[in-house]
C-alpha cells in the first residue's frame, strides 16, 4: 500500500506548522502500518527526514520546484507530480488546499485547513487570492476525500460547497507529548539564557506575523499593564514575517506605545528543538489571531504548563474546552485585565495550567494518522 504526499506548498526558509504536521502523519503511519510506504515531494532546498526505522519507507522526490519559485511549483503540483506519484505505484494522492488538474486517475485526497483568503483583511494579494479562491473551490467539489481539522471548519466548508458533506472527515491535530510535555530537561534554562539573553517568566508569542494573527492587539494589551510587571514579564516574540506586514506592524505598535526596546524581543526563527523550552519557561502565553483552523501552539503550550490568553474565536472555544482564558483582543482594557489576572493571580495561573495539561493530552500524533489513513483507506474501498 502507497501513498503519496506533496509538500511542495512548503516554503524551505519558512516552516509552518503544515510541515510538522505532515512530517508526522508520514512518520507515525509507517510506525502504525507495516505495509505501508509514502512518496514525498518537496523543493530540493527543504530540509526533512524521518527516524531510522521507517526512513527506507518514505521514497523522497527532489525533481520539482518548492515554493520558494512559486510558478514552477504551482505547474509541478498542478500537471506533473500525480502523474508520477501514479507511475510509482502511489494509490492516492494527498495534497494541501487544492486538487491537480491533471490527476492521471489517481485518486485525491485534499486537506482544508485554511480559508483566509476569503477575508480582504488578510491582505492576501490579488493573484494569490485568486489562485486559492479557484483552487479552493475546484477542490472541495472534485476531491475524493477532504480532510479538515475541525467542527468549525466543517461548518465552514459547508457553506461555501454543501456537497462535500459526504466526501468529509473531521480529524484534530495532533501534539509530540515526547517534546511538548512540562518536564524541563537539564540545563535548558541555561541554554534559554546563552542563545537568546531571556530568563524564565516571560510573555511568549510563538507564531508566523500573517495580518490575522493581530500581533498588534497584543501590543496595545501589553503596553497598559504596569510598569513593574513589563519590567519582570517582557515580551518574547519568536515567528517569521510571513505575507502582509504584520512584524512590521506590531514593531511599530510597539513603538507608538513607548514600550521600552528591552522590554520587547523578536527572535526570529528559532531551532525545533528550543520550542518546547521557550514554551515551558514562559508566565504566559498569547495568541490573539482572528482566524484559526486549529492553533496548535496553543495545545502545545498548554502541554508544557504554560497559560494561555487566547482570542473569543469559534475554534479557540472548541479546542481548549475551558482550559485557556478567552476575551476579545479587539478590547483593549479587557485583554490588559485577562493578561494581569493571569499574570498575578496564582490560584487562577495553577487552575489553567492543570486544565490545560489535562486537554492537551486528548490529542496525538497516532489518533491523527490512525484517522486519516483508515479514512483514505475506506475511500478506496
Amino acid at each position: 500500500m502507497k501513498f503519496s504526499l506533496s509538500l511542495l506548498c512548503e516554503n524551505p526558509t519558512r516552516k509552518t506548522g503544515l510541515t510538522t504536521l505532515y512530517a508526522a502523519l508520514i512518520e507515525k503511519s509507517l510506525l502504525l502500518y507495516p505495509e505501508l510506504s509514502w512518496i514525498l515531494y518537496v523543493g530540493e532546498a527543504m530540509e526533512i527526514e524521518f527516524p531510522p526505522e521507517v526512513a527506507s519507507r518514505v521514497q523522497i522526490v527532489r525533481d520539482y520546484a518548492g515554493n520558494d519559485r512559486v510558478y514552477p511549483r504551482l505547474f509541478a503540483d498542478h500537471f506533473l507530480v500525480a502523474p508520477h506519484a501514479a507511475k510509482n505505484g502511489s494509490l492516492c494522492h494527498v495534497t494541501t488546499g487544492f486538487i491537480p488538474m491533471r490527476k492521471a486517475g489517481l485518486p485525491i485526497a485534499m486537506h482544508m485547513l485554511t480559508l483566509h483568503h476569503l477575508s480582504e483583511d488578510n491582505q492576501v494579494d490579488p493573484l494569490r487570492k485568486f489562485y486559492r479562491s479557484m483552487a479552493a473551490r475546484k477542490g472541495l467539489e472534485n476531491a475524493d476525500l477532504i480532510i479538515t481539522n475541525t467542527e468549525f471548519v466543517v461548518s465552514q466548508i459547508l457553506q461555501i460547497c454543501p456537497s462535500a458533506k459526504d466526501r468529509m472527515i473531521q480529524s484534530y491535530e495532533g501534539l509530540d507529548h515526547a517534546d511538548f510535555n512540562d518536564q524541563p530537561e537539564e540545563g535548558e534554562v541555561e541554554r534559554l539564557a546563552e542563545s537568546y539573553g531571556i530568563t524564565p517568566g516571560y510573555l511568549f508569542w510563538s507564531s508566523n506575523f500573517y495580518p490575522y494573527k493581530q500581533a498588534e492587539l497584543l501590543m496595545d494589551a501589553y503596553a497598559d499593564l504596569p510598569d513593574e510587571l513589563q519590567e519582570t514579564m517582557p515580551l518574547i516574540m519568536v515567528g517569521g514575517g510571513g505575507w502582509g506586514n504584520g512584524l512590521d506592524e506590531a514593531l511599530e505598535r510597539a513603538k507608538s506605545n513607548s514600550i521600552p526596546e528591552h522590554r520587547v524581543k523578536h527572535l526570529g526563527w528559532v531551532p525545533d528543538e528550543d520550542i518546547p523550552a521557550l514554551f515551558r519557561h514562559a508566565h504566559l502565553f498569547s495568541l490573539p489571531s482572528r482566524e484559526e483552523t486549529f492553533g496548535r501552539c496553543v495545545l502545545e503550550s498548554m502541554a508544557c504548563g504554560t497559560p494561555c490568553v487566547v482570542n473569543d474565536i469559534p475554534v479557540m472555544h472548541e479546542v481548549t474546552q475551558g482550559a485557556a482564558k478567552i476575551v476579545d483582543y479587539r478590547d483593549r482594557k479587557a485583554t490588559t485585565e485577562a493578561l494581569y489576572s493571569l499574570a498575578t493571580d496564582e490560584a487562577l495561573r495553577t487552575q489553567m495550567i492543570e486544565a490545560g495539561l489535562k486537554r492537551s493530552k486528548d490529542f496525538d500524533f497516532d489518533i491523527l494518522a490512525k484517522e486519516r489513513v483508515e479514512a483514505i483507506q475506506q475511500m478506496l474501498g
